[in-house]
């Protein structure tokens, strides 16, 4: 039986890799309810006299406890709808539809799964007096932002200071194709479209072409939204595109099709398309001058969106620019297969408002453990347990700082997760202390799909327990996937959820240590021989729900019980590391991500920067993507230039096919491996930056590599620039992404002053500038205006250097400040919820530098301020310094005064170049943990 499964397995893998390019071909027109909706628009936009037939009756309107409701009409089969409009306490307005008498209930349950809580109303609105038919409010902090609800034809507006912002149903493409028997599934013009209606529609697949089934017909549902005045649109991840969204109705720079967000296993996926890949967020933000807006569509079945823009006249949008010229206003269709519309509207002058909303709503992302955000090491696959333990020492031999070796499926006995294969890995404690004793850490892969294996443990539990995913018949669902013949457990199954995290008990993963974490692989759920290779769309849930309408949950879902699991095995628990392919709204709670299966070229390496734009500003900031491209063999050249690219994201891991060449950084030789040992070594002396933003996105939901527009909000010309990115608001970083380049332009943005990293040259924006690149140098610059923490002295890995001292680089703008902070704990534990934690304000102004405690908590009841209290800035860097002091003068509360020794010239042969404005005080010996206050005196 074991033969002819592995027979089948590699029959299938064939079939599989073969499967990837039809799989790139799924467009718009394969889709039924895609083709319908867009049908419908286009409709709707070649009758000038077209009205919506969507109505609200103005009888039903009822207003109370800030929930206002009513019934909608569709006039063209008396189809009746229930309409509910709620102003949250986060400054969000939530709008749902919903069929007033289904034929059966319609997935709603996206909500539970997604939002952190059932979100609060607010009380604070006040109803304008409005014309006849019009329903309309104000609210916000200072009331300026206003609801205007149009009763018919139906249309919502959003206003903020009187100007148009966000407008829903303005083209009239709301349609909800209501669900029917087979007797009465007849068509209403709203809902015309020959194969859509029946009850059974072809769905195209990589197994030929098979029905799928709809025994209520088609339900699906469709929304225009509008943002005047906003020329770019945001979000809407994942696909490997620009960060501004490209228009999808064709013509030059455009796509034919929508962009598709179902999530889907896509090995070596193309690159500037719109088409789906392993994540969705339904989230969109739009940015202009002085005014940010965004929409949370939430739905999990398979949905598309469409984006257009229209050129409008500026007098028209109730004064919103003074010119009587015309600016673009962006128009987007979202249509999705089945569900209800729930939609969350978010307003604010800034994006970093909107952050801060839709992070109350779906939560922050999770504090990870401090290893997290160091360099992680993975190939498919290290051998066996004596390769392991050549590759850790390996870096060690070479220099090189690493904090975690992964393992991948091969690891496993036949593919059985939460195994070993003893023969390769005889003693995997042993292999994981081993680690561990050098400050190390492991992660190995456990992927959804389960071996259909009756000497299984894992199987035999989840088959006892009746914990699989079914077909419609009832039965077990059989699919291939990498193990052969394969089920998957049903994570939308509450039963399932809290069995599945007992599996990551040391009793029950056997071989598990404290130092192991997981990876969460093929959680799309990849399935090798059915349509798109998922799921079909047909099988049967939790609660007797249909994959379609809860497809892009399934991974987050997973996701989640491993999470959890990792948190439970331990007592008291302590924070876990699980990396996660699938995504979806409220992933981030649960750990970080990456891209997927990329590619060794350089146009891989160029679309990983607006990729990990764009989820970090959907809510997810924790993302990265495999250096050195999955696939193929990269040349040094190439792999040096992604590991700059990859020090300064989020996620730093090199990975690689198995069928590729080995590539551990020394492999290659000198400089090449010079150069990746330097960048790797520069993350590492920036992990205190790195950690203190990531404490910044759990508590404000701030990215942490941030797009140019976030940053510089008010510089139009950074609007669609996705080449270079701020780390957080204080490092411009320009990856270098073309084979030969030496050189590139950066663009500085407004009148400021910039410092290059590594020289510490002064640049004055605003313009593009050509930069030296050689191979050896990353274009990277300090902001004027920052202070970042560094460490100087790096080790072997991250928790080597918890206890070493500090240095503060200050660069200072034009007005001579500086402002930056530092965030630390114990990087392991949840004590940070309890108060202990270090979280310093360092502040130049006046020709002081200032470090306060950005904590309430008192040092005296800090066990982790206690536990560092010997931690101290050791070195202060000053760019742009243009007084000679005479004397410089600590102040600390803890010591008398004392004179620090300074040096205005001690980087010029360490930087090459002349740097009389730079001040080094070294020695300074001043506390991380306590308030203190340097005096510069003339």
């Amino acid at each position: 039986m074991e033969n002819v499964q592995l027979t089948n397995f590699f029959s299938n893998t064939v079939n599989f890799f073969k499967a990837f390019f039809e799989t790139k071909r799924r467009f718009q027109t394969q889709s039924s309810f895609c083709r319908l909706n867009r049908a419908y628009a286009d409709k709707a936009s070649a009758n000038p006299s077209f009205v919506s037939p969507y109505s609200l009756i103005n009888d039903s309107i009822i207003i109370k406890d800030g929930i206002i409701s009513g019934c909608l009409i569709n006039s063209e089969n008396n189809l009746e709808f229930i309409f509910e409009l709620y102003i949250l306490e986060i400054g969000a307005v939530r709008i749902r539809i919903n069929e007033k008498n289904p034929l059966k209930p319609r997935y709603d349950k996206v909500k539970d799964w997604a939002l952190v809580q059932d979100p609060l109303i607010t009380l604070e609105y006040n109803q304008i007096p409005s014309k006849a038919g019009v329903t309309s409010f104000s609210f916000g902090k200072e009331k300026n932002q206003t609801i205007s609800i149009y009763h018919s034809p139906f249309r919502v507006e959003f206003l903020v200071d009187d100007i148009p912002t966000i407008i829903l149903n303005d083209r009239g493409f709301l349609n909800f194709e209501h669900l029917r028997d087979e007797e009465s599934n007849t068509e209403s013009p709203s809902e015309t479209n020959q194969s859509s209606s029946k009850n059974s529609v072809q769905n195209v697949g990589t197994s030929g072409d098979k029905l799928d089934p709809k025994l209520n017909g088609p339900g699906s549902i469709g929304l225009d939204i509008s943002f005047p005045g906003y020329s770019h649109v945001y979000g809407i991840p994942q696909h490997a595109s620009s960060l501004s969204l490209k228009e999808t109705r064709g013509g030059t720079g455009a796509y034919s099709d929508p962009y598709r967000l179902y999530n889907l296993d896509i090995f070596g996926y193309a690159i500037d398309s719109p088409q789906a890949l392993y994540g969705s967020i339904p989230f969109m933000m739009a940015h202009r001058k002085g005014a940010s807006a965004a929409i949370l569509w939430l739905n999990a079945s398979e949905t598309w969106v469409d984006v257009t823009k229209c050129r409008e006249n500026k007098n028209n949008l109730f004064g919103l620019f003074n010119s009587g010229k015309s600016i673009n206003s962006t128009s987007t269709h979202w249509f999705s297969e089945s569900g209800i519309v729930d939609v969350f509207f978010f307003l604010g002058k800034s994006s970093s408002e909107i952050f801060h909303q839709y992070g109350l709503l779906t939560g922050f992302t999770s504090l990870p453990q401090y290893f997290g955000i160091s360099y992680h090491q993975c190939r498919w696959n290290y051998l066996d347990q004596k390769d392991v333990a050549e590759v850790d020492e390996g870096f060690d031999r070479h220099d090189i700082p690493y904090d975690v070796l992964w393992l991948d499926i091969e690891h496993t006995d036949g593919k059985r997760y939460f195994t070993w294969d003893i023969d390769k890995f005889p003693d995997p404690e042993k292999m994981q202390k081993d680690l561990m004793n050098k400050g190390r850490k492991m992660v190995t892969i456990i992927d959804p799909h389960i071996k259909r294996d009756e000497d299984y443990y894992v199987y035999k539990e989840a088959s006892d327990l009746d914990l699989f995913v079914k077909k419609s018949s009832g039965s077990v669902y059989d699919g291939i996937c990498w193990p052969g013949s394969s089920s998957w457990i049903d994570f939308t199954n509450p039963l399932a959820q809290e069995w599945w995290s007992k599996k990551f008990a040391f009793d029950q993963y056997k071989g598990s240590t404290e130092g192991l974490f997981t990876w969460n692989d093929m959680n799309e759920p990849s399935v090798f021989d059915s349509p798109e290779l998922t799921m079909p769309k047909d099988l049967i849930h939790h609660g007797g729900w249909e994959h379609r309408d809860l497809h892009n949950i399934y991974g987050f879902a997973y996701h989640k019980a491993s999470t959890q699991g990792l948190i439970n095995r331990t007592e008291p628990p302590r924070r876990p590391f699980v990396l996660s392919r699938a995504f979806f709204v409220g992933s981030q709670r649960y750990g970080p991500i990456w891209t997927g299966d990329n590619v060794a070229s350089w146009d891989y390496l160029a679309i990983s920067t607006p990729m990990l734009l764009t989820i970090g500003i959907s809510g997810l900031p924790f993302s990265g993507a495999d250096v050195g491209g999955f696939s193929g063999d990269p040349k040094p050249e190439l792999l040096v230039r992604w590991y700059q690219a990859g020090a300064f994201q989020p996620f730093f891991r090199g990975h690689a096919d198995r069928k590729t060449k080995r590539r551990e950084p020394w492999l290659f030789g000198d400089p090449y491996t010079s150069y990746i040992r330097d960048i790797i070594k520069e993350r590492y002396s920036l992990l205190p930056l790195w950690y203190t933003l990531l404490y910044e996105a759990s508590t404000t939901g701030m990215p942490i590599i941030r797009p140019m527009f976030v940053v510089c909000p008010d510089d139009e010309k950074v609007y669609e620039m996705d080449d270079q990115f701020f780390v957080g608001n204080s490092l411009l970083v320009k990856p270098i992404v073309e084979e030969g380049q030496t050189s590139t332009e950066v663009y500085f943005s407004g009148n400021e002053i910039y410092y290059d990293y590594f020289t510490f040259e002064q640049i004055r924006g605003s313009n593009k500038i050509r930069i030296k690149a050689p191979l050896n140098k990353i274009p990277v610059f300090l902001r004027g205006g920052s202070i970042i923490p560094k460490r100087q002295k790096i080790r072997n890995c991250s928790s080597a250097m918890h206890l070493d001292p500090f240095t503060l680089v200050i660069a200072l703008n034009e007005n001579n400040e500086a402002t930056g902070s530092l965030y630390l704990d114990d990087g392991e534990t949840y004590d940070y919820e309890k108060g202990y934690f270090v979280h310093r304000q360092f502040e130049f102004s006046a020709g002081k530098l200032a470090s306060t405690s950005l904590s309430s908590f008192d040092n005296d009841k800090n066990i982790y301020a206690k536990l560092i209290n010997s931690v101290h800035v050791e070195q202060i860097i000053i760019l742009g310094f243009d007084m000679k002091p005479s004397r410089i003068i600590a102040h600390c509360t803890a010591d008398s005064d004392f004179e620090l020794q300074f040096d205005l010239k001690c980087f010029g042969t360490l930087s090459g170049i002349n740097t009389s404005d730079v001040l080094v005080i070294k020695g300074s010996n001043l506390s991380i943990t306590e308030d203190w206050t340097i005096e510069f005196l003339k």
